[in-house]
């Protein structure tokens, strides 16, 4: 299974049609948040996405079309499940503690947030703890980022893309 994150892309609609171009084979798209027009837009043109598209609400999304959610528990193949959040209501910008111990509670193995604009992928404890980085507005110095997710009977293989 592919899952493609993405976060943070405030207003980066080309960045995100991009994305979608580029992995349309992909089983999975999960959008964490602040990016509610670009959502809008790929969705007035691609409407075939919603099927496969989930959206959590950011905290700079207001008026969205498709209707998000604050959170999203995901349970995938070979007994895997994702726990994500945009990560302002588990106030990542100061670590990842609160959110690591929501995503246990919820017995995560793979936890998503965004909202810091910065891309990181780190493995705790049997816990992959992934953030995407910002197709829109990066804020590590590096580029513009989305992380790729491949599931398979072998386990978890994650990676930070770079556009």
């Amino acid at each position: 299974m592919k899952i493609i994150i993405i976060s943070d892309t405030h207003g980066a609609y080309a960045k995100l049609s991009k994305v979608m171009q580029l992995h349309q084979d992909a089983d999975r798209f999960i959008h964490l948040g602040d990016g509610e027009r670009d959502v809008n837009t790929l969705f007035l043109t691609y409407p075939q996405m919603r099927e496969r598209f989930y959206y959590i609400n950011g905290n700079c999304d207001y008026g969205l079309l498709y209707e998000g959610t604050p959170f999203l528990t995901l349970d995938l193949p070979y007994g895997h499940r994702i726990f994500a959040a945009h990560g302002h209501h588990f106030q990542v910008k100061f670590g990842t503690a609160r959110i690591l111990y929501e995503g246990k509670q919820k017995q995560a193995d793979i936890i998503l947030y965004g909202h810091t604009h910065v891309s990181d992928c780190q493995y705790e404890n049997g816990i992959y703890i992934i953030n995407p980085g910002s197709l829109g507005l990066p804020r590590d110095g590096k580029k513009p980022s989305y992380a790729l997710l491949d599931i398979s009977e072998k386990g978890i293989l994650p990676n930070i893309v770079f556009l």
